[in-house]
């Protein structure tokens, strides 16, 4: 199959642009950002927020792993969270509708309900966005669009520490001894092995019945976790634990900072409000129907410190 990936330069993009390819399939990489990085396939320059750019992409396609996304905690500018995350999943809905082609949405956990809450929350203008991209796939879903919708977790393992790998970043400060501390600690995460994700994309593209939906978690545990894994294998204090009321006026301080210096916040008080909270997932349909598999967080841990 000829599989567009839009977002395919992104750190979770580039490892499903690989697993497409090694398992047959002749992807092309849609981005800003295409011919920059080295990834096999076909390489299209071009922007989701160019509905004209996306339209010509899908018509040559076959199915479209659609992961662009601004993943950020802050930016100066919010619109850019709607025209990417919300606006984006829209041109690749109706460029898909109009040509009879499938699509394979990645979405977030964060798109979810925290445990033991029925509603989803906005807490941050990214979370917001994943809300309301949510809402449209799913409507677009009950109306009989080919859409297969995809919740992977805190998605970790090697690569370049950038916003789309939050665990190889935070590992990478707490090494170095740049983190000062953890917010909420004992929160329950779902920890997803990078190429096992990837893996469950192509499954998704490949055999996935349209409207359905799969977690693409980990072993659920607590935040902690990792930072425990890696302060024993490099005989290093654990990192302190922030308390919510200090995060939340160092979120204040630090919004205040980047909107006067416009740089990025250090901490926001949305990202403080996502830490109070649980976010495990259930992936037994992911490995029933995509023979998803699951990385134990210590072996994937072990794996990522070994390249750090």
């Amino acid at each position: 199959m000829r599989v567009l990936v839009t977002g395919g330069t992104g750190y979770l993009g580039q490892a499903v642009v690989r697993a497409l390819a090694a398992h047959g399939h002749h992807p092309v990489v849609f981005s800003r950002r295409a011919g920059e990085v080295d990834l096999p396939g076909e390489h299209v320059v071009g922007d989701v927020r160019d509905p004209t750019a996306v339209d010509a992409a899908i018509a040559r396609c076959d199915v479209t792993c659609h992961m662009a996304a601004v993943v950020s905690l802050w930016q100066k500018n919010s619109a850019i969270f709607d025209e990417v995350n919300v606006g984006g999943l829209r041109h690749v809905l109706a460029s898909s509708a109009r040509h009879g082609k499938r699509v394979i949405y990645t979405s977030s956990f964060l798109a979810l309900p925290p445990h033991g809450r029925n509603a989803t929350i906005s807490a941050n203008d990214y979370q917001r966005t994943k809300v309301l991209a949510e809402r449209d796939a799913a409507a677009a879903a009950d109306a009989g669009a080919a859409i297969v919708r995809l919740y992977p977790g805190v998605v970790f393992g090697p690569g370049v520490a950038t916003e789309g790998n939050l665990v190889g970043r935070l590992v990478t400060d707490f090494l170095a001894g740049r983190l000062p501390g953890v917010i909420g600690a004992d929160r329950i995460w779902s920890f997803s092995w990078v190429d096992y994700v990837a893996e469950a994309h192509v499954r998704a593209a490949e055999r996935a019945a349209p409207g359905s939906t799969y977690g693409l978690g980990g072993e659920n545990v607590p935040q902690m976790r990792v930072f425990e894994i890696a302060a024993r294998r490099s005989s290093k204090a654990l990192p302190r634990r922030i308390p919510y009321a200090l995060a939340s006026a160092i979120g204040v301080v630090e919004e205040a900072r980047a909107r006067l210096l416009n740089t990025m916040p250090l901490l926001t008080r949305g990202t403080v409000e996502i830490f109070r909270h649980d976010w495990p997932l259930d992936s037994n349909s992911a490995i029933r129907d995509l023979g998803y598999r699951i990385q134990p967080v210590d072996e994937g841990m072990a794996r990522l410190l070994s390249e750090l």
